[in-house]
């Protein structure tokens, strides 16, 4: 992840990800918002020529919630993560002591939960 300052514009960031599916090697990378809007749109921008539902599917909140004030920095942080498509809407979490991982896992699991609601649908 790397954030981007401009001088007159408020600073993006850019996620790189590198994944499997079906045994291709996906490596792409995306701008955005803040560092989870960058992984979103990165993850699905890799899996969407793959899974085409993806495109519908939108994060619609994010919260992160500090569980133990006492380490500081080094604390462990829980992601919520609430997701919609057409039909509906999910939440779901992620908990780590780094932001960025607790995020993911919520992303992941968010994307999993779509792909397998859509299998289920057919």
């Amino acid at each position: 992840m790397n954030n981007k300052y401009r001088m007159d514009k408020p600073p993006l960031t850019e996620a790189t990800i590198r994944l499997y599916v079906g045994g291709n090697e996906v490596h792409t990378a995306s701008m955005g918002d803040g560092p989870v809007n960058a992984l979103d749109r990165a993850l699905r921008k890799a899996l969407t020529r793959f899974y085409p539902s993806l495109e519908e599917m939108e994060l619609v909140d994010y919260k992160v919630r500090v569980l133990s004030g006492e380490h500081g920095t080094g604390a462990k942080v829980r992601v919520l993560i609430e997701s919609r498509d057409h039909k509906c809407s999910w939440g779901t979490v992620g908990v780590s002591v780094n932001i960025i991982e607790a995020s993911w896992q919520a992303l992941v699991d968010s994307v999993n939960y779509k792909l397998m609601k859509d299998e289920k649908d057919k």
